[in-house]
């Protein structure tokens, strides 16, 4: 028999300074039995990194092709595909060639991974995921948060350029986010 999914409640008070959000969220993120609170945490970065009306959380592991976030438009076509962790370039140029014209990011759980995709996408000529845009949480505040296995919790997240701050109860943590892009060159698309 298969382990159900544990639910967490996330009461968010998201400011975004540059991009003018100032929303206050209550999120019910679904932990699959197989996933990380570090993942769980990088998904919930990636919602408020990336926040715009209408985002939700994927079907998660169970769908390894879905994105881990997707926003829709009213016609329902998506304005967003968001995946987290490491995903496969392929994967991501698929989202790309696919995704109706909807924007795509990447929000890695560590800079040297960002560092590794980018070099496969360069090296494969993958031109089209020079319009993905890139980002990776600094290891030592994912690991920060991943320590808080919390079924409810209370979190401000502030962005400010690109550095993220959170408290979370009488803990206030901080840390970058790192900046990667693909360069174009003479590939394939």
């Amino acid at each position: 028999m298969a382990l159900p999914s544990v639910l967490h409640h996330v009461d968010l008070k998201l400011a975004n300074v540059d991009r003018g959000v100032d929303q206050a969220l209550a999120l019910k993120v679904a932990r699959h039995p197989s996933e990380t609170m570090e993942r769980v945490w990088l998904r919930i970065l990636a919602l408020a990194w990336q926040w715009e009306e209408g985002i939700a959380f994927g079907p998660g592991l169970s769908e390894p092709d879905a994105p881990d976030l997707q926003a829709s438009r009213p016609d329902g076509t998506p304005s967003l595909l968001l995946r987290v962790g490491r995903p496969d370039v392929e994967r991501v140029a698929r989202d790309l060639a696919r995704g109706a014209g909807a924007r795509v990011a990447v929000l890695f759980d560590a800079p040297r991974w960002m560092s590794a995709f980018v070099a496969d996408a360069e090296a494969r000529r993958l031109d089209r995921l020079a319009r993905a845009e890139l980002a990776a949480v600094d290891p030592p505040l994912l690991a920060a948060l991943s320590r808080r296995d919390d079924r409810r919790c209370r979190c401000e997240l502030t962005l400010v350029g690109d550095h993220l701050y959170l408290a979370l109860g009488a803990e206030h943590l901080d840390g970058p986010l790192h900046r990667g892009s693909v360069q174009a060159g003479q590939g394939r698309g």
